[in-house]
């Protein structure tokens, strides 16, 4: 016999997790699009082993949904966005960088409920699955706003001075990429609702925090980001993320859902 610990490895979701992530990200590396790079898919299994162990199908159906749609997203009007230099680099293809750019507040979060899992805080355990919903609300209309204003918005302002700026400039905002961001967080948050991660008042609370979360970050992009050099477009995911999953678990608590 394998001794318990393997046994009841091989009884949990984390073997699952392996097996479900390896399958599915070998199908990705060997598409002829890339969504990722090497090290991309690596740390993106990563990430999914975490979720679908800790959280299960209902935590991975949610970062899966972000991807499919974030990365998506981005070939729309691909080619008006390479003529103006705004495209994404590498064709999209997201690296390591962009994983966690977009999911480290959402990992934070999946880890938070394992550890109130092992203390029985359930409350708690509400509030942080209310936390990595609405991390991925706020990067999915972040990705949304910005993909859909660099490829459509007819006028872009630079939001803290409201002074008409070219498309792609950091801190602008439209309002077609206004509108395709309050879109995004609404899908995703109905997604979790759906399978069962948040209760229904929280749909509107992910996407509150997602809007509140995206105009900040349009803020900190004109005001910040060009004076310093460690202030990379990856950074400031993880504080609007971070903004997200606060604003929205604050909320959370506060009328206790």
């Amino acid at each position: 016999m394998l001794p318990s610990v393997l046994s009841d490895f091989f009884l949990t979701p984390w073997l699952v997790a392996i097996v479900l992530n390896t399958v599915l990200l070998t199908i990705v590396w060997l598409a002829p699009k890339k969504l990722l790079t090497l090290a991309g898919v690596i740390h993106a299994g990563v990430l999914g082993v975490i979720v679908w162990g800790i959280l299960g199908w209902q935590g991975y159906a949610v970062v899966g949904f972000y991807f499919l749609v974030g990365s998506g997203i981005t070939f729309v009007g691909k080619a008006q966005k390479e003529a103006l230099g705004i495209a994404e680099q590498r064709s999209g293809a997201r690296g390591p960088e962009n994983v966690w750019g977009s999911a480290l507040t959402a990992t934070l979060c999946a880890l938070g409920v394992l550890l109130a899992k092992a203390w029985n805080q359930d409350a708690l355990i509400s509030v942080l699955l209310l936390g990595y919903v609405s991390s991925f609300c706020t990067k999915l209309s972040d990705t949304c706003a910005s993909e859909i204003g660099k490829a459509y918005g007819k006028r872009t302002f630079l939001i803290t001075t409201l002074q008409p700026v070219p498309r792609g400039t950091e801190g602008a905002v439209s309002l077609e990429g206004t509108l395709a961001g309050i879109v995004g967080a609404i899908a995703i948050a109905l997604l979790a609702w759906f399978v069962g991660m948040i209760a229904p008042i929280s749909i509107a609370l992910c996407i509150l925090a997602a809007f509140v979360a995206t105009n900040l970050e349009s803020v900190i992009g004109a005001t910040l980001q060009s004076k310093f050099d460690w202030l990379t477009n990856e950074v400031v995911n993880i504080f609007n993320t971070l903004i997200g999953a606060i604003v929205a678990m604050l909320l959370g608590w506060a009328i206790g859902v």
